[in-house]
């Protein structure tokens, strides 16, 4: 009987585009000479991938992939503002305790 060897499978390496790429890509699908299946298998990336693409530019506009790093201005705005709720929460939970701690002792 013949023993049945173990593949082992390796994970995909997730490909990165460019802003660069996404935007011809995305200008290639919309130019109308070429379903975006076509474009996108031309291109050899996903037509999912290509209409998230499409949503995002028409969305975001100029902003549409920052890359790595960069954050838009209204995600930065939370950002700080999740920091900031986060730092008066623990300040106000150690003057609760603070608090706690003086009462008690004053008895």
């Amino acid at each position: 009987m013949a023993t049945k060897t173990k593949r082992s499978r390796k994970a995909p390496v997730r490909q990165r585009f460019s802003r660069e790429y996404k935007i011809e890509a995305v200008r290639l699908s919309a130019d109308g000479t070429k379903t975006v299946a076509m474009v996108a298998k031309e291109l050899g990336i996903d037509v999912h991938q290509l209409y998230r693409w499409r949503r995002q530019l028409e969305r975001d506009g100029v902003t549409a992939f920052p890359g790595n790093g960069t954050i838009a201005s209204h995600d930065e705005e939370v950002h700080r503002l999740r920091r900031e709720l986060k730092r008066v929460t623990e300040e106000r939970d150690f003057l609760k305790k603070a608090t706690a701690f003086f009462a008690k002792e004053s008895r």
